[in-house]
């Protein structure tokens, strides 16, 4: 804050950012508070013998928002694992990561980073089944790849270093960038995987789907059960409450900052104005009382004693009003005669 009152550039800074993000937080608060409440409204379905006659029962052979828990199977064709004997699943993710260490100018140190230089994805159908053998009612997984928290177990992975040379070192010294290798990660949805569904349950002639929401709700696809799906949700709506109170709280707080500031300055401003109308009163006052003419008075008379020159100036106000003797006639604690302010200290003033 400066001297007329205004923010500086780092408050407005400050309030700018604390406000943007308490905006984007509470946004992403609300999102997720409104995924949570419709979890827990949710339909759950079980996968038996009677889940189509449900279905067909239902108006439009569709339930809106449903959670069905079952065994993942395949359809028709699996998918092998490239790196693993006998492991079999329904998608299988390949992801190749450079692993390098990156010069900071700013912290002169190494830092870290990771950066994804190859990812495929291979699906094929699959469907979910109940955990009972017996029960051969199966649904069909529509869009795996959309859905959400679709966590995969992770079936292989393994880092390939990089080979050093001198000549590598020198130029990584000088290029501020330092390879360290290869990460080869296979991840996998594997036969006979607990999965919970969340989302679009239809009756589609004679096949049982689940699939994107046409309602704009989360589509969930986890190898957490209902409950673990439920508390995770929670959790990360409880981090972005308070990521959002915390950032309300800072922009309220700069906010009032520099309302206070900008009121205590206009009533500082308020308050040496009055003094000034009453030191110019009392400065007419002391001309009568010498019988003296406004004109005849030089502007840079001493304002206490009218005859000699002013020759000090007080701080910290800043006020040249007075001579020396006029200043070490006045009162302790002295006083600016103009503002009242303290004096801390005075400095001659020298007319050349």
């Amino acid at each position: 804050m400066d001297s007329s009152g205004k923010a500086s550039t780092a408050q407005l800074v400050v309030l700018a950012t604390s406000s943007a993000l308490t905006a984007l937080f509470y946004s992403i608060y609300r999102s997720r508070a409104t995924t949570v409440a419709r979890l827990k409204e949710a339909k759950k379905v079980s996968i038996d013998h009677e889940l189509k006659n449900i279905l067909s029962e239902t108006p439009g052979r569709c339930v809106p928002y449903a959670v069905i828990e079952g065994v993942v199977r395949s359809v028709k064709e699996t998918l092998t694992s490239q790196f693993v004997d006998n492991c079999k699943g329904v998608i299988e993710r390949l992801t190749l990561k450079e692993e390098k260490m990156v010069w900071n100018r700013t912290t002169h140190l190494w830092n870290s980073t990771e950066k994804v230089i190859h990812q495929r994805t291979n699906t094929v159908p699959f469907s979910l089944g109940s955990h009972d053998d017996d029960i051969a009612v199966a649904v069909r997984v529509i869009r795996p790849l959309d859905a959400a928290e679709l966590d995969l177990e992770t079936t292989y992975e393994n880092f390939h270093p990089t080979v050093q040379s001198l000549s590598n070192v020198i130029g990584h010294f000088i290029s501020g960038e330092r390879p360290k290798g290869i990460q080869e990660t296979e991840e996998m949805l594997r036969l006979g995987d607990s999965v919970t569904g969340v989302g679009e349950l239809v009756l589609d002639n004679n096949l049982i789907k689940i699939q994107p929401p046409k309602q704009g709700f989360q589509y969930f696809l986890t190898r957490l059960d209902y409950d673990a799906l439920l508390r995770k949700q929670d959790n990360s709506v409880r981090l972005w409450r308070i990521l959002t109170v915390i950032f309300g709280v800072a922009a309220c707080s700069t906010l009032i900052f520099i309302l206070w500031k900008r009121y205590a300055h206009h009533r500082q401003s308020k308050r040496e104005r009055s003094m000034l109308e009453e030191f110019k009163e009392q400065q007419k006052k002391r001309m009568r009382e010498l019988n003296l003419e406004e004109s005849s008075v030089s502007p840079t008379s001493c304002t206490v004693c009218l005859s000699r020159e002013r020759s000090c100036v007080f701080l910290e106000c800043g006020h040249v009003c007075a001579c020396g003797s006029c200043y070490d006639a006045l009162p302790e604690p002295k006083k600016c005669p103009i503002c009242r302010a303290t004096i801390d200290r005075v400095v001659p003033l020298y007319n050349s």
